[in-house]
Parts: C-alpha cells; structure tokens; sequence
C-alpha cells in the first residue's frame, strides 16, 4: 500500500531554503532496516518516520546512515505537514513519542514553536586534530556533550568562511561539532554552523538540536532567556529561542515542495 511522502524545509517560509526533511506517515510501525533503507533512499539530512498512537504520535529520526535520538527540523517539518494535511486540527498541541521524551510542537502564527529538552556542555579538549580539521587555530571555547563539540570562534564571519576537511572530520571520534560565536548581523543574536560527517552529514543546513547546546550556553555568556539565532549555511535559516528552565523552546516555519507516495510492495 502507498505510504504518504513529504518533503518540506524547516526553518525557512521560502522553498529551497533552510533544512529539507522527509516525513512518512505510517499506519503502523516499520523495522529499523526498512525505516534506514528510506532514509538512504530520500538522502536528506533526516527523514521521519510517524504512527499515530492515542495520545499522539510516535516519531523516530534517521539520517541516510544513523538513527538519532534527537532531530528538530524535522520533527518541525512533521508538526507541519499533519496541521497541514488535517490529520490534526490547527488548535491541537501536538504530542510526539521519541528517544528524547516527549516532545511538543504548537502553533503561533505562521510560526510552529517547539519544546525541547536544554543540553548543557562542559569544558573539554578538542579531539587532537579536530580545530585544524575546522582550519581553526584559537577557538575561544570549546564544550562537550555526548560525543557532539560546541566550539566559540571570535566572529560571524569565521563561521561563515569555514572550509572543513571532512575526510578529516570523519576520522575523528566525534558525532558533530557545532561552531558559534556572537552575530554581527543586525536582529541577530549568534551564528553558528554544524557538521555531523560521522552521523552521514557533512553540513546539515538547520539544526534544531545543536540550539538546545547553543541556547544555554549563550545563555551564560549573555545572560539572557530569548534569542534569535541563524545558522550560515549555504540554505541557511532563522529560529527564534526561548529558554525556559530545563527546556529551550525552538520556533520557526516550514514550507512543504513534495508531496507524493513511497511504492511499498
């Protein structure tokens, strides 16, 4: 039977912007193989996979090579494609079931606003040979959590200007590494870029997740609660911020550009 299949970009109003996600909606749960198989297929950042269930939905992430237990854009991407196509009313706070817990996503104007859980970093070392991968020589900061790097840089614009070696990066004992530092551009808070090749992503373009990093810890450099953050990849996107004890709210938009249907045999 025919598996309704989206496409849509994240933190974005425009097409072809921000970060493209794909959404499954199941009617049943699907073995891991077959979910990994998909994602491979689609070859985005993420694809997500949703079975209704009486208090919601459950929803598990993957990338073309890893299941992963948190993913913002495209539980972003999902929220909106089922307000969209009416499989929940426009009003609903929507309940979703994931590694990370229960996640929420509600509507607020033209814009969905997600509850997330805060990661905080400590300070560590780099990986030896993870700053010259970056080309980085001085960073100001560099924090752990997991196996994900939160690296602060001096400015906006050598976050824009990185040029990675990825076949570097991919030999290192790293998950992503998330790269910072204040905004020079106007209505901006911080900046930030991020790269997961270990996870199957050289550059993913919007990452939600890395904002539950990055909202606390410019939290404590700045002293503030709300911020708005945009990440500087070749897509590029916006997210507003909010953090509000241990959970950062994420909003942003999205923008569906397919929508069509996985031949399952």
């Amino acid at each position: 039977m025919p598996i309704p299949l989206f496409q849509i970009d994240a933190f974005t109003d425009t097409p072809f912007a921000g970060n493209p996600a794909a959404v499954c909606l199941l009617e049943a749960p699907r073995p891991v193989a077959w979910m990994s198989s998909v994602a491979r297929e689609m070859n985005l950042s993420e694809t997500a996979f949703l079975v209704r269930r009486s208090d919601g939905f459950d929803l598990r992430w993957f990338t073309p090579a890893i299941e992963v237990d948190l993913c913002g854009h495209a539980t972003l991407a999902s929220a909106h494609m089922l307000w969209e196509t009416q499989h929940a009313p426009p009003d609903q706070t929507l309940r979703f079931h994931t590694k990370s817990g229960v996640l929420t996503a509600d509507r607020r104007g033209d814009w969905i606003e997600l509850d997330f859980p805060a990661r905080i970093e400590t300070p560590a070392p780099a990986p030896e040979g993870l700053a010259a991968a970056l080309g980085l020589t001085a960073p100001r900061h560099v924090g752990r959590f997991n196996n994900d790097y939160l690296i602060e840089v001096e400015s906006e614009s050598i976050v824009a200007g990185l040029a990675p070696d990825f076949s570097r990066l991919r030999a290192l004992p790293v998950r992503g590494v998330i790269v910072t530092s204040r905004a020079s551009s106007a209505g901006v808070d911080f900046v930030s870029r991020f790269f997961a090749p270990g996870a199957g992503v050289d550059e993913d373009p919007v990452t939600g997740s890395a904002h539950c990093l990055l909202t606390p810890y410019w939290h404590q450099r700045l002293g503030r609660t709300e911020f708005i953050a945009r990440q500087l990849s070749a897509r590029g996107g916006l997210l507003r911020l909010s953090l509000d004890g241990d959970r950062v709210r994420i909003s942003g938009q999205a923008v569906t550009v397919v929508r069509g249907e996985l031949l399952d045999s």
